[in-house]
């Protein structure tokens, strides 16, 4: 059994021999091709161009991609690790590495003392791609360009004597698509990878738009207007067979990345090559077929930068726009995150909101703002309560939260998983702002630069994307907005357990309110920008919106608290008892107790253990809360509907007006009016996307975003690291240096293999590349200052009080009743009884009508935004 070939979209060939699958080239003959890598300039061996030297007697009109059984001599069967043959290559901690046979020394040319130069592609390469583009005579499809880069980003300039293919070849660049990785597995990489390609396809191929049909009518067609730059954050750290997937679509070879030139450490390892071939996810080869044109991936220019060392994300956000970006002066920088999968044509839907709207500096769906969604395999996550609970609220940030706020004009994050952005906007001030958080510039920037931060402006960096969204909406002198595309759509994974889910949102929580409170402290800086009145009107009211929904979160320890205990209290006040009195003042008085000792619980854990060291106590945590929260919700009904049941008494004893406002009044009216204005506003709002009412899971999960999550984040506020995992280790690369040749030109010489060693190590390189893996997780532990432990702990402290504060205010602000006193009647007791729940009612009911205004408020928002998209969609251009 053969690796399976698959094409574009239809996962199947037909063959008339399915034990011996054959190809035809586009090129009959691809030795004889004036454009064939194999005239490079490296002078070949005797049996350099002999095709039998490594075809290993495969017939002539099979050398696309030969046969089969040229790519898998071995049964799949097999273990990866096992050879089958005495002559294969040997394997070295599951990875197959093959000694070079034969070398050819060439000298290379530096330019302006950078190392620059070509290496042909393995023969089925460059066979896969269609004729019709790779008769050309430049050496884009026949040869890998390879630069070690040994300077900064910032310095990486033509003026420096740094270039890309794309420039060169004198093209313009609409779209620079980078997707961002760190240590990402070959199934997650090509996921989003595959996912890239079809969605360069299709912006391609489509024939609605005209500006990319125009543009392929005058010469340049849309496949040369879009770059791909994938990102690695570190070769030490990347998962090595990422490399495979790499060198199968022929964007990398092993063996010729250069750790010096001329003393001059390199900093990132840049390769480039135009490509037709892709792996997906499953993993199964796509190359184009014949006959099939519509479905074929058309070729997609793709600069792989691999770093050197682990910088974090926003060094590699740096070599992108401050890199890549002053070179090929792209007009949109679509940003991926390795593993998030783009949907059907979505890239071509964010494109076309730049293309609709001159004043759109970026745009989004992702996790937690867009059509970004989970992964749920066809619905069979969601009966994991936690994955349903998280579907659920990132549905209703795309109803509700994000439609708001592009109505406003300004969305308060655009996460890197999948967003985009003008690049002309953000050049300047926002990104000069964003790279304050690169680790790699401390030195340069002094005070201004990571080593001056405070702890709090540290943990900003975390959603640095928040940074930056506000930096581009208060750019002085512009009038930039933000919205999302909710035609663009994407999936992503998420944490399937509770302690996956902390490690992840303690990050995510501590970013985004230190990020709150800077937009929020630095919005004067939006008079110095180019809005008019109306747009300042609107962010007025949407920072009047962001103030109340930050007190809230603030006290939302205290408000779920007093939420849960006053409801349940209601039960035999409104006469509602099941046993008797005594029992339900014992069941709720053992559930408070509970509560208060799990809470307590959760300031043991998150101060002293890691998440994934104690995924026990955090499961029973979530399983005590999910009980509790479940009784919370049946009294709630339970006292709506006696309150509902009230309503015809009331209207014969009065009138509609005074039975209306008898009925809201407290304590049950706020609570009525709480519950049915929430449910009813989830369940309206639901028609717009279908299928995302998945309420019941989320209610049992809210006490853990609130007394878990809440509580872990703020515990671990002087934790600012991204989280590491394991990594392999690479062999040393070599150095080269220069001599001066007759020209007193610099030159370096460089050993390149035979193209009968490339055919033959690229044969096992497709042969790992189709094997699946597992993957192991390495733990490290993390190494936390003493300083940032001590900001941490007060402000836990000034937390923790301020919501105690509370607690003890709305519960005591009665005052005190020695009921002991002989001076004490019973009249006296009841009269203090009443002025104290009335006291306390009066809370409630703020709590309760401003969840009502803020659910409205969102409303508005969402509806506002339907309007708009709808009524203007017509007038959309193409």
């Amino acid at each position: 059994m053969m690796p399976k070939l698959q094409k574009p979209h239809q996962y199947q060939l037909s063959n008339s021999n399915p034990s011996h699958i054959t190809f035809e080239a586009p090129n009959s003959d691809p030795f004889n091709d004036e454009h064939s890598h194999g005239q490079s300039n490296t002078p070949p061996s005797d049996n350099y161009t002999d095709p039998d030297a490594f075809t290993e007697k495969v017939p002539p009109q099979e050398n696309l991609w030969y046969s089969a059984r040229w790519f898998a001599d071995a049964n799949p069967g097999l273990d990866p690790g096992i050879s089958e043959h005495e002559d294969e290559p040997p394997i070295i901690g599951g990875t197959q590495y093959r000694q070079l046979n034969r070398g050819v020394t060439r000298q290379v040319k530096l330019t302006n003392g950078n190392f620059i130069a070509e290496y042909p592609v393995p023969t089925p390469v460059y066979n896969a791609i269609e004729a019709k583009y790779s008769a050309t005579k430049s050496t884009e499809f026949s040869h890998m360009r390879y630069t070690a880069a040994t300077c900064d980003p910032d310095f990486l300039t033509e003026e420096n004597g740094w270039s890309l293919r794309a420039k060169n070849y004198g093209r313009d660049t609409e779209l620079l698509i980078a997707v961002t990785s760190y240590n990402e597995d070959a199934t997650l990489y090509a996921r989003t990878l595959h996912g890239v390609m079809l969605n360069i396809r299709d912006i391609c191929k489509t024939r609605k738009s005209k500006y990319w049909k125009t543009n392929a009518e005058a010469g340049q067609p849309g496949w040369q207007k879009i770059v791909v730059a994938l990102i690695v954050d570190g070769l030490d750290n990347m998962d090595k067979s990422v490399l495979d997937i790499l060198a199968t679509v022929g964007v990398y070879q092993e063996g010729i990345m250069k750790k010096m030139i001329d003393g001059k450490e390199t900093q990132a390892h840049i390769f480039e090559y135009t490509t037709q071939l892709s792996v997906d996810a499953k993993p199964q080869l796509v190359l184009p077929q014949q006959g099939d044109e519509s479905a074929n991936l058309v070729p997609v220019q793709i600069i792989l930068i691999i770093k050197a060392n682990n910088q974090k994300k926003i060094n590699s956000h740096r070599w992108l726009f401050n890199g890549l970006g002053r070179i090929l002066l792209p007009e949109i920088c679509v940003l991926i995150d390795a593993g998030t999968k783009p949907g059907h044509k979505s890239v071509y839907h964010l494109w076309e909101a730049f293309h609709n709207d001159p004043h759109l500096g970026g745009c989004c769906d992702a996790p937690l703002a867009g059509e970004i969604h989970a992964m749920i395999e066809g619905g069979r996550k969601l009966l994991n309560p936690l994955v349903a609970a998280q579907n659920f609220e990132y549905k209703m940030s795309n109803i509700l939260d994000k439609p708001l706020e592009s109505s406003f004009g300004y969305v308060s994050v655009l996460p890197g998983a999948f967003s985009a952005y003008r690049y002309r906007a953000i050049l300047g001030r926002p990104l000069e702002q964003y790279f304050h958080g690169d680790h790699s510039l401390a030195e340069r920037l002094g005070d201004k630069g990571i080593n001056g931060m405070s702890i709090f402006q540290k943990n900003m960096f975390l959603a640095e994307d928040r940074i930056l969204c506000f930096e581009l909406v208060a750019k002085a002198r512009e009038r930039w907005t933000l919205t999302y595309v909710k035609s663009s759509k994407a999936e992503t994974d998420v944490p399937e357990t509770a302690a996956e889910l902390i490690g992840q949102r303690r990050r995510w929580l501590n970013g985004s309110f230190a990020a709150s409170v800077y937009s929020l402290a630095n919005f004067f800086r939006l008079y110095r920008s180019g809005h008019g009145v109306i747009r300042l009107a609107f962010l007025h009211i949407q920072a009047l919106y962001n103030i109340f929904s930050l007190f809230f979160s603030w006290f939302a320890l205290a408000n779920l608290w007093l939420t849960f205990s006053i409801v349940i209290d209601l039960l035999p006040s409104q006469g509602i008892i099941f046993g008797s009195l005594a029992l339900i003042h014992w069941i709720n008085l053992g559930l408070k107790w509970i509560y208060l000792i799990f809470l307590g619980l959760q300031f043991i854990l998150a101060l002293g253990n890691r998440p994934k060291g104690e995924r026990f106590a955090y499961s029973l945590t979530l399983w005590v809360y999910a009980v509790l929260a479940a009784y919370l919700l049946v009294c709630s009904f339970w006292l709506t509907v006696r309150a509902f049941e009230s309503i015809p008494q009331e209207l014969a004893a009065s009138t509609v007006s005074n039975a209306f406002l008898r009925f809201l009044a407290p304590p049950v009216g706020p609570l009525a009016a709480a519950i049915l204005s929430t449910f009813g506003i989830y369940f309206f709002a639901s028609f717009f996307v279908p299928r995302s009412m998945a309420y019941v899971q989320l209610v049992p999960a809210i006490p853990l975003f609130v007394n878990v999550l809440n509580v872990y984040a703020f515990c671990n506020l002087h934790d600012v690291s991204w989280g590491t995992k394991g990594s392999d280790k690479t062999d040393s690369l070599p150095s080269v240096s220069s001599t001066k040749s007759a020209g007193n030109v610099p030159i370096v010489e460089d050993t390149t293999q035979v193209q009968e060693d490339i055919d033959a190590a690229f044969k096992a390189t497709v042969s790992r590349a189709l094997t699946k893996r597992s993957s192991n997780e390495v733990r490290e532990k993390l190494t936390l200052d003493d300083g940032n432990r001590t900001f941490r702990t007060r402000l836990v402290t000034v937390w923790l009080l301020s919501n105690l504060a509370l607690v003890l205010a709305i519960n005591y602000m009665g005052g005190w009743l020695d009921i002991d006193s002989p001076n004490i009647s019973k009249e006296m007791i009841q009269q203090f009884e009443t002025r104290y729940d009335a006291m306390r009612d009066y809370y409630f009911t703020f709590i309760l009508y401003a969840t009502f205004g803020l659910a409205f408020v969102r409303l508005v928002g969402c509806l506002f935004y339907w309007v708009r998209r709808n009524m203007c969609g017509c007038f959309r251009k193409t």
